[in-house]
């Protein structure tokens, strides 16, 4: 950072800035709680020889780092080769309508009220609303440290069951909403596009209109023939800005599709939320005719519903995390540390 030089290429920059937090982001905690260990270390001993009375002060602090360094553990268990990395972050509704296009602004709100408290910064690539009311899909580009790592604990289908507003009987009804995330590449990701291989389509934005919006075909749509993938984004101005963004979502959606084939735990990643229907939910979010949400890959849960759903989420994806270290049925790939204390 301190070569002359260093700020020219603005892109490449950042993209030092934010690796070295992320790295800072592991060594720092470990180097503070190491310091602090020694010193509680040395009073501890000055206390048995000349202030017992400081004995109890010593419990405190040594509460505090405990709770101190189960945090930095868990911070350890993002060692995956990607959780580092920003990512895309995708909702899609499930079958059901309006019900299940509210339910899907639901989580949008929950998960947005989460970026907000960590202080991940978040923008929009591109929505589809609903017919009626709500959102049909939308996807976010959400920066952050260990924004990957944290939200691919989300991936997968995520159920509600509540009375229906939109029923005029108030009955209760059970609505899918699919969640994905996708880590962002930069230029370093081995995933070669033939430009022949695109389909590249350019249409006027959708939204509430404005100066921009409407008025020119600015948004992208791109077709990846070989694999059927199909990416789009409208969130920028221009035509330049907008295929950028969309050639990086086909990217890591190619990239994503490779370790698919290499590795099928990999896979779950990005294909284990299944049909977005009975019987395939990670989650259940339970609000009549009792209030409870449940995660079924770790059978962690709560009964303080409006908490989560204004994005109080950390225990579930802390407890995922260490339900995937352990090697759950639905843990993806070791690292290499797990390889190396096994070997």
């Amino acid at each position: 950072m301190s070569s002359p030089g260093f700020w020219d290429n603005q892109e490449t920059a950042q993209s030092v800035v934010s690796r070295i937090s992320s790295l800072k982001a592991i060594i720092e905690p470990v180097e503070q709680l190491t310091r602090e260990a020694k010193d509680l270390s040395e009073l501890f001993e000055l206390a048995v020889e000349s202030e017992p009375e400081a004995l109890e002060h010593l419990e405190n602090d040594l509460a505090k780092l405990t709770k101190s360094c189960e945090q930095t553990e868990l911070t350890g268990l993002l060692s995956g080769p990607n959780d580092s990395r920003n990512c895309f972050f995708s909702i899609h509704a499930g079958a059901g309508g309006t019900e299940s296009c509210d339910w899907v602004s639901m989580l949008l709100r929950m998960y947005t009220r989460y970026f907000d408290n960590n202080k991940y910064k978040y923008e929009e690539l591109d929505i589809t609303p609903g017919e009626e009311a709500g959102i049909r899909s939308i996807t976010l580009r959400v920066s952050g440290l260990f924004a990957y790592g944290k939200l691919s604990c989300e991936t997968g289908v995520h159920r509600l069951v509540r009375i229906s507003p939109f029923d005029a009987n108030k009955r209760r009804h059970t609505r899918f909403a699919a969640v994905d995330c996708l880590p962002e590449f930069e230029e370093d990701v081995e995933s070669e596009i033939n430009e022949e291989d695109l389909k590249i389509d350019f249409y006027r934005a959708g939204g509430a209109g404005g100066q921009h919006v409407n008025k020119t075909s600015s948004a992208v749509r791109i077709l990846h023939k070989p694999t059927g993938i199909v990416v789009q984004c409208q969130n920028e101005r221009s035509q330049h800005k907008n295929r950028a963004q969309a050639m990086k979502v086909l990217k890591a959606r190619l990239y994503m599709l490779e370790q698919q084939k290499r590795d099928a735990e990999v896979a779950k990643l990005y294909g284990a939320k299944g049909e977005i229907a009975f019987g395939s939910q990670i989650r259940s979010y339970t609000l009549q005719p009792y209030q409870l949400i449940k995660d079924h890959r770790t059978d962690y849960e709560t009964g303080n519903v409006d908490a989560v759903l204004d994005g109080e989420i950390e225990g579930f994806i802390e407890a995922y995390l260490k339900h995937r270290a352990k090697g759950g049925p639905n843990a993806r790939k070791k690292s290499g540390i797990q390889k190396k204390e096994e070997q």
